[in-house]
């Protein structure tokens, strides 16, 4: 199943491949014609969901050229000279994922730009600061929503890292070791859209699940925290605090209790991060310590790679339909500033005055039961420095955001 994803990548770079090989005279011009031909053929057949991939073709590699043999006979056999299916299930990959990257990277840059709204919206509404689980300081929904946005926009960068280090064309390795032929690995580099070559044919090979590794780990910051995001809101939703409402249509009931409203969305979307991360690690440890060369171990690092990216994909998909759709209680949020939150409020009045912080923090220790409440609103907006509560730096966000959309148009 998972292979019907790659069936338009092994189409493309057989192309690309039969066309190189034309180019160097290894194929003729009406050779290469009858296979683009039938290659096409197989494009369409998978457009309309009539591809299949059988038991005994095992991958979509097989199927693919045991198809041109049925079409074109013994010339579909030609479309394997100087490629192996090491390389050949490279190349799949390789542009497989530099599709999903951009898809992800403009779902990620969508659900930033999101949140950014969600930020300038709720920028003077008051919400507890938590550390330990346990009411720490004043507080703004925005400043809660704000660090997942830049932590997200960070994502995107080690998002663009991974891509690049993909965007390199394998094609002409072989099993790890070129081959005896004069091939031109540049000009099927160019047909495909690579930056570049991946010039070193060993390395090629033993960049198989490093490589998929690299992009899973990226997948796994996003991820991280997007579970983060959704521990937060299971959290705040609760009965007991009741800040934030989320959608009914992602809170399913129970099914023998009539008064539940679960967060099951934001669950799944929590457990699966730990899935994407055990992707990782999968990877890692199967290519540890392997040695240099083609090893069958590489065939079990195709599926996590697949799985990571549609679970980023949909996982943030997800968190942006919360967010869009997530109701703020600004009265309990509210009504959350008990006096103790504003001890160290109270502490740095008093250093105002010239009095040491450690005197300041001890005085208003011992008094601590006397603490009176605060306006919470003149609280947040007194946190001017950069970063803070009333300085949230919202345009720099959103000037990061536009140049992104700027890149990702081109």
């Amino acid at each position: 199943l998972l292979d019907k994803e790659l069936i338009e990548a092994d189409v493309l770079g057989s192309i690309a491949h039969a066309r190189m090989l034309a180019s160097a005279g290894l194929l003729k011009e009406k050779e290469f014609g009858k296979l683009k031909k039938a290659l096409v053929e197989i494009l369409a057949l998978s457009g309309e969901g009539k591809f299949a991939i059988s038991r005994e073709d095992e991958d979509i590699h097989t199927a693919v050229e045991n198809y041109l043999c049925r079409r074109v006979g013994d010339l579909g056999k030609k479309i394997h000279t100087a490629r192996s299916r090491n390389d050949q299930v490279i190349v799949d990959l390789r542009l497989y994922a530099k599709d999903k990257l951009l898809d992800l990277e403009n779902s990620l840059l969508n659900f930033c730009l999101n949140l950014r709204g969600f930020c300038r919206k709720n920028k003077d509404i008051p919400m507890p600061g938590y550390t330990h689980c346990r009411k720490a300081m004043p507080s703004s929904v925005s400043l809660w929503a704000g660090a997942f946005l830049e932590s997200l926009l960070d994502d995107l960068n080690l998002l663009e890292s991974a891509y690049e280090i993909n965007n390199q064309c394998p094609l002409g390795s072989a099993a790890s070791y070129g081959v005896p032929l004069d091939i031109d690995r540049q000009f099927t580099s160019d047909l495909l859209g690579f930056k570049k070559v991946q010039n070193n044919v060993l390395y090629v090979n033993n960049s198989r699940g490093k490589i998929e590794a690299i992009i899973l780990s990226a997948l796994s910051q996003v991820m991280l925290d997007l579970s983060k995001l959704a521990e937060d809101l299971i959290l705040f939703t609760r009965g007991e605090f009741s800040f934030f409402a989320l959608p009914d249509e992602l809170c399913p009931g129970s099914s023998i209790m009539p008064q539940k409203k679960n967060p099951a969305a934001l669950e799944i979307v929590r457990a699966k991060s730990k899935v994407v991360v055990s992707y990782l690690f999968r990877v890692m440890n199967i290519v540890n310590g392997l040695p240099s060369g083609y090893n069958r171990d590489f065939q079990l690092t195709k599926g996590p790679l697949l799985k990571g990216l549609e679970i980023t994909e949909s996982s943030l998909k997800i968190c942006d339909l919360v967010i869009s759709r997530l109701k703020i209680n600004k009265e309990n949020l509210r009504k959350a500033f008990s006096p103790e939150i504003f001890a160290a409020d109270e502490a740095y009045k008093l250093v105002k005055e010239g009095i040491p912080f450690r005197d300041a923090y001890r005085r208003v220790a011992e008094d601590i039961h006397n603490l009176k409440s605060l306006a919470p609103e003149e609280s947040i907006a007194s946190r001017k420095h950069l970063g803070a509560a009333g300085n949230l730096g919202l345009e720099k966000t959103g000037k990061k955001i536009k140049e992104k959309f700027k890149v990702s148009k081109k």
